[in-house]
């Protein structure tokens, strides 16, 4: 995969995580970093149980994302009817109902597995990218180890059982 140029959906975890391993200005700086709304607000939830480095100034977020975009009704419709019983958490699940809204050049990043298997059941396979991959791509190796799920070992792994899996459902 050669450095992406479009636009890069990310979710409440990826935000946490690049924020932790002190990566958030370099993946801003590398990319194009959108969320949704109810990302944002997840970023602020949890407060009390983070060290000081982990906690984010909601108003220094929203000035270095390229957007932050809210989600109808109709999207998250849209995305009930075409995911069936799968479960995602509300970030996850209004992140991805924006996606589908879009006819742009975009990718997506989020470790979870409900949200890859979302991903992968919607036929954006090659739409996931792990976070290791994007800060890998951009020139930045974080000076603290990222976590097992934003590895780019992690992600293909995880795909490929999730690719089989749907395989399976369908």
């Amino acid at each position: 995969m050669v450095r992406h140029r479009g636009s890069v959906l990310v979710d409440t975890n990826v935000i946490l995580e690049a924020y932790r391993t002190d990566s958030w200005r370099a993946l801003v700086g590398g990319y194009r970093i959108e969320t949704v709304e109810e990302c944002v607000t997840e970023t602020q939830t949890g407060f009390q149980r983070r060290r000081r480095e982990e906690q984010i100034d909601q108003e220094e977020l929203r000035e270095r994302l390229g957007a932050v975009h809210a989600v109808d009704s109709l999207a998250h419709a849209e995305l009930a009817v075409r995911i069936g019983n799968l479960a995602l958490d509300e970030g996850e699940t209004c992140l991805w109902a924006h996606a589908l809204t879009r006819n742009d050049d975009w990718i997506l990043c989020g470790p979870d597995r409900a949200s890859l298997r979302c991903g992968v059941r919607l036929g954006f396979r090659e739409r996931l990218v792990s976070l290791e991959g994007l800060l890998g791509y951009a020139g930045h190796r974080p000076r603290l180890a990222l976590h097992t799920a934003y590895s780019r070992e992690w992600h293909d792994r995880a795909l490929g059982e999730l690719v089989l899996a749907e395989n399976e459902w369908n």
